[in-house]
């Protein structure tokens, strides 16, 4: 195994610990789980730090600990799409990596911050959608009369949104401050 590939291994443990420690620190906004908390970030400094693959694995891994560590589990499908599924989708926040590598490499602060905009919005978007899928399927009872589509993206949205834009900010403060976060040394 050469040091490149350990280095990112040894990382994608390291981040994935310090997602788990930072969803712990977070606001809780319902006894049926969602909380406002900085859990994305590792995932997205993983991809844009290595690219798409090591932010998947690094969001599995820390909806793995989650799940682990007393997630909210109805059913196996469930916990699957809430933890597993739901945090590994962040990771495809990388897909605009190469463009950000660019544009950090040239000092451009103002498009860095709309890259990393928009690849955060990306992933915390999908983690968005599985959220509200999983609260559909699953959560329909806590609803009561109002229609289920609507109380699942209201729900997920109250601490979902605040999550994405939060994410967003520390994400491009992290990298427009410290853009040397973005390489990695061979």
């Amino acid at each position: 195994m050469n040091n490149k590939k350990l280095l990112m291994m040894i990382e994608i443990a390291i981040f994935a610990a310090i997602g788990l420690v930072l969803d712990q620190l977070s606001f809780r906004l319902w006894a049926q789980g969602g909380s406002i908390s900085l859990v994305m970030v590792p995932i997205v400094l993983m991809s844009f730090r290595w690219g798409t693959i090591p932010g998947l694995v690094t969001g599995f891994l820390i909806g793995t600990l989650q799940a682990i560590m007393g997630g909210y589990i109805l059913t196996p499908l469930q916990g699957f799409i809430d933890y597993f599924f739901a945090f590994t989708v962040v990771g495809l926040a990388g897909i605009i990596r190469r463009q950000l590598l660019k544009v950090s490499k040239e000092g451009k602060k103002k498009q860095m911050v709309a890259y990393i905009t928009l690849g955060t919005f990306i992933g915390g978007l999908l983690r968005y959608i599985a959220h509200t899928v999983a609260g559909i399927v699953f959560f329909a009872e806590y609803a009561g009369k109002q229609n289920v589509y609507l109380y699942s993206i209201i729900y997920n949205g109250s601490y979902m949104i605040p999550a994405i834009i939060l994410t967003i900010i520390v994400a491009s403060l992290l990298f427009t401050t410290a853009p040397k976060l973005l390489e990695h040394k061979r």
